[in-house]
C-alpha cells in the first residue's frame, strides 16, 4: 500500500514525499483509515514505528477539509506530549507535512519564556502541541481556551504516567469537550494505561502492530558484563575501536550524565549531556549539535528516552541500566527507527544483575552476552589533585576517603571524595561535601553552592580562597561553622 491509497490530500502527500517517505509503516497503514473514519483509537506499537506521522497526517487531513478558525479563536486540536523535545518534534512534523495547507499550529512547554507562546495563541491557531504543566499554567491565566477542542491526542501516554502527569492529564480531560475524537498512543501497556484509556476513550478501535512491551526486532541487543570501575574505559574503547560517529548514551542521574560527558571529552571523544537540569536552550543546542554530528556522544537521562527522534542513529548504549524495565524498551527504541537497523549495548556490572533479569523477563527472552575484545578490565589509575591545604596525618592520604567529624558524617559519595555533615544528595569526585546538593571537583562544600578548587562558607563560593568564620574540623581542613 502507498500513501496515495489512504485518501490523503495532495498537499499532504507532497509533504510526505518531501520528507522522503513513500510507503506507510504498519501502524500508519492500520491506524490512518480508522482515524479518518472519526473513531477513537487505542494504538500500540514499538517506538520508532511511525506513530507520530499516523496522527499528524490524519489531523491535518481532518482540519484542512473542515472550516479553519478565524483570527483569535480557540484551538480545535490538542496534542499532549511528555517532554519538551517530543513536543517540539511533533510540532515540527505538523509543519513539515502541512506546508501549503494554511493550518496554524504552535508548541507550548516550560523552560522558556511564556509571552511568545501567549502572543502566538492570541493570533489564533488550529493545533496546540504541548506538555501538561505549561498548558495548565496558560489555562489558569486564561490565555488558553480548550473548550473548542475537537481532537485530543495523547502521545507516549505511558511515559506521561511514568513522569507523574496523571493528575494533570485528568484536569485537561475535564477542560475539553466530552464530545470529541480521542487518539491514544502508547509504546507499552500497563494496568494504569488501560485504566486511563477506559475513562477517556469512547468505543475505541484497538490497533497494535507488535506484541506488548517488546523491543524492535531490527535492533541487535548485546550485554557486556564489566566491573563498574571500568565502564568508562569500556565505553571509550567501543567508540574509538568501532569508529562510531554517533552514539546515544544513557545514565541514571543528571550528575552522572554531566560527569560522563566530561570524562569522554578527556578521552578525546566529543560529548555533551542533556537532562532536565539543563535550560531549554542548552538542551536544544545539545540535540542540534548531535544531529549535525558536531559531537560524537550525547549522554542523556531517561527524560530523553522518549523525546529524541534522530535519523539513522546506529548505536545506543545503556551505561547504566534503568530502574524501570519498560524504560529499557524506550531507550533502545531511539535506534532502529523507520525500518533501519541499530545496535543496543548494555554495560552491566554485578550490582545491576537484578535489573538485567527484570528487563529480560519483560522482553520474555535473554539478551545475548558478549565480551569486549582488546580491552583490559583493570581499572584505570588517575592522578587526583593534591590538596596542600590538608593538615596532619590526612595530608598523606589526599586521595583516600575518610569520614569528617560532624553530625551525620560518613565516608561516602563518589570515589575519591570526602563527605561531612550529611543532609545532601551526593558529593562529587575529589571534593568535600557538607549539607548541600553537590560539591564541585576538588573543592570544599558547606551549606551553599559549590566552590571550585577552594573553600565554601555559608553563601556563594569563593574559588581558591579560605572560608570565613570559625574553623571546624581540626586538622582535616578549614571549614566554616555556618550550616555544618
Amino acid at each position: 500500500m502507498s500513501f496515495e491509497n489512504l485518501g490523503l490530500r495532495p498537499e499532504i502527500l507532497a509533504g510526505i514525499a518531501a520528507e522522503g517517505y513513500t510507503i506507510p509503516t504498519p501502524i500508519q497503514e492500520q491506524a490512518i483509515p480508522v482515524i479518518l473514519a472519526g473513531k477513537d483509537i487505542l494504538a500500540g506499537a514499538q517506538t520508532g514505528t511511525g506513530k507520530t506521522a499516523a496522527f499528524t497526517l490524519t489531523l491535518l487531513q481532518y482540519l484542512s477539509t473542515t472550516h479553519l478558525n478565524p483570527r483569535g479563536k480557540a484551538p480545535r486540536a490538542l496534542v499532549l506530549a511528555p517532554t519538551r523535545e517530543l513536543a517540539a518534534q511533533v510540532a515540527e512534523s505538523i509543519r513539515n507535512y502541512g506546508k501549503g495547507l494554511g493550518i496554524r499550529s504552535t508548541v507550548i512547554f516550560g523552560g522558556v519564556g511564556m509571552m511568545p507562546q501567549i502572543q502566538r495563541l492570541q493570533k489564533g491557531v488550529e493545533i496546540v502541541v504541548g506538555t501538561p504543566g505549561r498548558l495548565l499554567d496558560l489555562v489558569g491565566q486564561q490565555k488558553l481556551d480548550l473548550s473548542q477542542i475537537e481532537v485530543l491526542i495523547l502521545d507516549e501516554a505511558d511515559r506521561m504516567l511514568d513522569m507523574g502527569f496523571i493528575h494533570d492529564i485528568r484536569k485537561i480531560i475535564r477542560l475539553v469537550p466530552p464530545k470529541r475524537q480521542t487518539l491514544f498512543f502508547s509504546a507499552t501497556y500497563s494496568r494504569e494505561i488501560k485504566a486511563l484509556s477506559d475513562t477517556i476513550l469512547f468505543k475505541p478501535e484497538r490497533v497494535e502492530v507488535a506484541r506488548e512491551n517488546t523491543a524492535a526486532e531490527n535492533v541487535d541487543q548485546t550485554v557486556y558484563h564489566v566491573p563498574k570501575s571500568v565502564k568508562r574505559d569500556a565505553l571509550s574503547h567501543l567508540i574509538t575501536d568501532g569508529k562510531w560517529e554517533q552514539v546515544l548514551v544513557f545514565t541514571k542521574t543528571k550528575h552522572g550524565a554531566n560527569r560522563l560527558a566530561q570524562q569522554l571529552n578527556r578521552d578525546g571523544i566529543t560529548a555533551t549531556a542533556i537532562h532536565g537540569n539543563k535550560s531549554q536552550s542548552a538542551r536544544t543546542r545539545a540535540l542540534e549539535d548531535f544531529k549535525d554530528n558536531k559531537v560524537c556522544a550525547l549522554v542523556a537521562t531517561d527524560i530523553a528516552a522518549r523525546g529524541l527522534d534522530i535519523d539513522r542513529l546506529s548505536y545506543v548504549v545503556n551505561y547504566e541500566l534503568p530502574h524501570v524495565a519498560e524504560d529499557y524498551v524506550h531507550r533502545i527504541g531511539r535506534t532502529g527507527r523507520a525500518g533501519a537497523s541499530g545496535e543496543a549495548i548494555s554495560l552491566v556490572c554485578p550490582d545491576e544483575t537484578k535489573l538485567l533479569h527484570a528487563i529480560e523477563r519483560l522482553l520474555k527472552k535473554d539478551i545475548p552476552v558478549s565480551k569486549i575484545e582488546g580491552m583490559s578490565h583493570a581499572p584505570r589509575v588517575e592522578v587526583l589533585p593534591i590538596m596542600p591545604h590538608l593538615r596532619g596525618d590526612d595530608s598523606r592520604g589526599a586521595r583516600k576517603p575518610f569520614a569528617a567529624k560532624g553530625r551525620g558524617s560518613r565516608a561516602g559519595g563518589n570515589s575519591g571524595s570526602y563527605r561531612s555533615g550529611g543532609g545532601g544528595r551526593s558529593s562529587s569526585e575529589d571534593g568535600y561535601r557538607s549539607g548541600g546538593r553537590d560539591s564541585s571537583e576538588g573543592g570544599y562544600r558547606s551549606g551553599g553552592r559549590s566552590s571550585e578548587g577552594g573553600y565554601r562558607s555559608g553563601g556563594r563560593s569563593n574559588p581558591n580562597a579560605s572560608s570565613r568564620g570559625t574553623s571546624n574540623g581540626g586538622g582535616q581542613g578549614r571549614r566554616s561553622s555556618a550550616r555544618v
